[in-house]
């Protein structure tokens, strides 16, 4: 009786170990970024899927997943929708690894705030779902935040938007491949694999890469992009198996928290009354939205899962 009632709880553990990893080295990443900050964007990228691609294969082979990988290789229909997951995340990545180098992390961290809200907004588009009356409040909080920031910056926050569409569209399209997480995310980093490795040749030949007769510190600072890009994603993976979908929810806003007080702490990018003002109100806005979601969990329990999303 007692060994019973406790594997429900420690498997609950070791979902929230693995819940809490993930989304503390997504917090920490732009610490990483800023160390290859000197390196163009379109080049981390180009290392982040190359280096993916074997940590991502060895994990899903001791987890005995080729199999799923075989199969989604052999039809035309998932190949397609992977690879427009995988346009999709690489230039979420782009844009996210741009920003971080150019001082930019305070948007990034806002993008992923708003990504919860342009969920719900994208289901209305696409899925024809309903708001309910705290959502629209929610979304109409994020959209005045919007604007204050763009009349104030003389300009859309087109970071902060870039990121959350691309990411939402990305969860979006992502939902359609008939395979789990980890099997899918490797196969997006298969699938572009092969234009990254030649834009890398291509910098090598020109004479402008930053890995072959590089610095040291260079080569393996783009070695580590690997393990930094696939190791929170097989960690969230594991863990979302394992916990409820409104712990997952809740944890969602542990990573641009992190980035944020990253941004304005460590890096010292500018924060001021507007911003205070614009961010205070996305706060507002995700209270009221993830209380919409646990208040109707009990008519609706898929509802939820609208909160659970991976970062980059």
């Amino acid at each position: 009786m007692t060994s019973n009632a406790s594997a429900p709880d420690s498997a609950g553990m070791r979902g929230f170990i693995f819940a809490f990893s993930a989304y503390f080295f997504w917090g920490i990443l732009p610490l990483y970024l800023k160390l290859v900050g000197h390196i163009p964007a379109v080049e981390v990228v180009a290392h982040r899927i190359i280096w993916s691609v074997p940590l991502a294969g060895i994990v899903l082979y001791l987890l005995g997943r080729t199999a799923d990988v075989r199969a989604a290789l052999c039809s035309p229909r998932t190949l397609a929708m992977a690879a427009v997951t995988a346009c999709l995340i690489t230039v979420n990545w782009g844009v996210y690894v741009w920003a971080i180098a150019a001082d930019r992390a305070v948007e990034t961290s806002l993008g992923y705030y708003i990504n919860p809200l342009m969920s719900v907004v994208m289901g209305a588009v696409f899925l024809g779902e309903r708001f309910t009356r705290m959502q629209m409040v929610a979304v109409a909080l994020a959209a005045c935040a919007v604007l204050l920031l763009t009349v104030a910056g003389g300009g859309l926050p087109w970071v902060s938007l870039v990121l959350a569409v691309s990411f939402t569209l990305y969860g979006f399209f992502r939902k359609t491949l008939p395979i789990g997480p980890s099997q899918g995310f490797f196969l997006e980093v298969l699938i572009l694999c092969l234009p990254a490795l030649l834009y890398l040749i291509w910098l090598q030949i020109t004479g402008g890469a930053h890995f072959v007769a590089s610095s040291p510190e260079n080569i393996w600072l783009l070695l580590g992009c690997g393990p930094a890009t696939a190791l929170p994603l097989l960690l969230y993976g594991f863990g979302a198996k394992l916990l409820k979908l409104s712990t997952i929810g809740l944890m969602q806003y542990m990573a641009p928290t992190m980035v944020f007080l990253i941004a304005v702490f460590v890096f010292g990018e500018p924060f001021d009354t507007v911003h205070a003002i614009a961010f205070g109100m996305i706060w507002v806005a995700l209270a009221i939205y993830t209380w919409s979601i646990f208040a109707s969990r009990e008519r609706h329990p898929k509802t939820v899962a609208q909160v659970t999303q991976t970062l980059p």
